[in-house]
């Protein structure tokens, strides 16, 4: 499973493929884009430096070519799940 997914450095990905992963991210959590001013866009505003500090990660998964934001206890949640499904028991 290691070998499957690898994490993306924030500084690594273009700014509006940042903006748009951020996007989905706050869109798959459900979060209201009327709680802030900026909308949309405030929310993806205030993940940036969330991302910075290591909270949220982006990984991307080599077997179904996809990337995406997740929070770092999501991260390590996925990863047990694989590792059951697996039957290996590691956890990355």
């Amino acid at each position: 499973m290691d070998d499957r997914f690898i994490e993306v450095p924030v500084s690594m990905v273009p700014d509006d493929t940042l903006a748009r992963l951020l996007s989905e991210f706050v869109s798959r959590q459900g979060a209201d884009s009327t709680d802030t001013e900026d909308g949309e866009m405030g929310w993806v505003a205030q993940l940036k430096p969330q991302l910075q500090r290591g909270k949220l990660v982006i990984m991307h998964d080599l077997q179904t070519e996809t990337t995406e934001v997740m929070t770092r206890e999501q991260w390590r949640d996925f990863q047990r799940q694989l590792a059951a499904q697996e039957g290996d028991g590691n956890v990355y």
